[in-house]
């Protein structure tokens, strides 16, 4: 199904390409700064970002190594690339590219010299474990080169999968018949042999609408800053049974170029301590501005318009492992739903379909199938996830919010008053800290909603004092952890203010009694 079409071709609104503010600066690194630079071929303006990074750090050699091969310079670059593995980068990082840049490298000496000592170098990136049900589990990986990839769980083997160019060596696959609320262990094959891979265990949720208690973790912001990247670990120490990244889940802010697009997932994709935490928990991701389009972007209604849209589309499905994103191939998005036992997560895509003239953040076809998965959940909790927040003045000023949709946030609040529907909070990102607040609603109970958007972030948002302002906290990196209890009488979720050190410096317990028409 087509949106509407308009006479106006939309403009993509982009606040960072208008107006260079300190905060758009202060989130991110001179790394990814420059390889937007390089994608665009402006190479003086790459150096003068590398200027500000070390220049012994084997990331600074590693970029510097990208402008190299984009000008054509292959010797110098051959250069840049032995330096940065004497400064202890990673030979993945190489062989990962993104490819079609390093392509003359990969016939260098020092590639062909270093190459022979991977022989166990198979799988580049994840396994990711990913679109688990009380029955099956996906598990995304990339591959060094086309392979045929397996997951085989005690003595079950899954069905193979190729990994090729086209899909960018990555591939998803699916292992079933597995049981409700089972600890697994399992292997990636590649090419029928048996690869090494950290922590690859997980658990199956609970039966849709049994009762249990589970904890799932959630967040947005995640900046590259190495100094913060054990905050991954951090989440995994809680053991959740699932991970919701809302948004910003790596800062990209170039639509039009995949150059940076490929750069700034590989780069995250390397570090142990993600690979770790997504191998074994399930994780579901969907997006905002910065890894989606530029700052603030409004990208209009149309689904090929914005040409990027689409490139960018593909990309995201591409390094995710999602159950399905929005309405597929025909109308694209992000947006989907699951279940982990009584508990119906609602995930929305806050951007694709942006729409500032027709005053929609949804677009008519996710907010019709939105209606419909709430009119039809009979789950205890009902969980409404958007990449950017709910309440009324968390962005003083700014329309990026629900604040720049009030008459559909209205439609969404009135609908759940009108269909009665109980037990629903809210969850969301973007605003650089953790927050607890609650929307009074005059016709229904009042409306919780759980922020946190500062995973691994340099830059931090003041505590906005609104009604309802039940905590904030933005002294350091922090996520939110929901613990579910829907064995008691009244069920209840506890939210938990987690920072990268472990300390829960916030905790609030909430009924599903409190979630009902008074």
């Amino acid at each position: 199904m087509q949106p509407m079409k308009r006479a106006i071709a939309p403009l993509c609104v982009c606040l960072a390409i208008i107006v260079l503010t300190s905060d758009v600066v202060a989130q991110h690194d001179p790394h990814r700064n420059a390889t937007q630079a390089i994608a665009t071929g402006n190479f003086k303006k790459a150096e003068k970002e590398l200027e500000k990074a070390d220049h012994d750090d084997p990331e600074t050699r590693f970029v510097r190594m990208m402008s190299s091969l984009k000008q054509g310079d292959v010797a110098l670059a051959e250069q840049h690339a032995q330096a940065a593995l004497d400064a202890g980068l990673p030979f993945g990082r190489l062989a990962a590219g993104p490819r079609e840049l390093l392509q003359p490298l990969y016939e260098t000496d020092t590639y062909q010299r270093a190459a022979p000592a991977q022989p166990k170098l198979r799988l580049l990136h994840g396994p990711m474990v990913g679109a688990v049900t009380d029955r099956r589990a996906s598990f995304w990986v990339r591959t060094t080169t086309g392979a045929e990839v397996r997951i085989k769980i005690d003595n079950r083997t899954s069905d193979a999968v190729e990994t090729a160019a086209e899909t960018d060596f990555t591939a998803v696959v699916t292992v079933d018949g597995l049981a409700p609320a089972t600890r697994y262990d399992y292997q990636v094959l590649i090419d029928g042999e048996a690869v090494e891979a950290e922590r690859t265990r997980f658990s199956t949720f609970p039966r849709p609408g049994a009762p249990g208690k589970f904890s799932v973790a959630f967040g947005g912001g995640a900046g590259y800053v190495p100094m913060w990247e054990h905050m991954w670990d951090t989440i995994g120490a809680t053991n959740p049974i699932a991970l919701l990244m809302l948004g910003d889940n790596v800062y990209i802010d170039q639509p039009e170029h995949m150059l940076c697009q490929h750069y700034c997932y590989y780069r995250r994709q390397a570090r142990p301590e993600w690979r770790r935490l997504t191998a074994s928990t399930s994780t579901f991701a969907i997006y905002d501005d910065h890894d989606f389009g530029t700052n603030d972007c409004v990208p209009g209604p149309a689904i090929e318009s914005p040409p990027w849209k689409r490139s960018v589309w593909n990309t995201f499905r591409q390094n995710w492992v999602n159950p399905s994103y929005g309405g597929g191939r025909q109308q694209p998005g992000c947006w989907f739903d699951f279940t982990i036992g009584d508990v119906h997560f609602i995930m929305l895509d806050g951007r694709y379909y942006r729409d500032r003239q027709g005053g929609s953040m949804l677009g008519p076809v996710q907010k019709a199938w939105l209606f419909e998965t709430l009119k039809n959940s009979t789950a205890t909790f009902k969980v409404l996830a958007s990449p950017v927040p709910w309440t009324a003045g968390v962005k003083p000023g700014s329309k990026d919010p629900w604040d720049g949709f009030p008459e559909e946030r209205e439609e969404i609040f009135s609908f759940v008053e009108t269909h009665n529907i109980e037990g629903l909070f809210l969850i969301a990102a973007d605003r650089h800290r953790t927050d607890l607040r609650t929307t009074e609603r005059p016709n229904g109970y009042d409306l919780y909603e759980f922020e946190s958007s500062r995973l691994t972030n340099r830059h931090t948002h003041g505590v906005i004092k609104t009604p309802g302002l039940i905590w904030g906290y933005n002294k350091t990196c922090s996520f939110g952890l929901m613990r579910f209890d829907t064995t008691k009488d009244d069920p209840n979720v506890t939210f938990e203010c987690i920072t990268i050190d472990g300390d829960v410096t916030h905790r609030f317990q909430l009924p599903v009694s409190a979630l009902k028409k008074p």
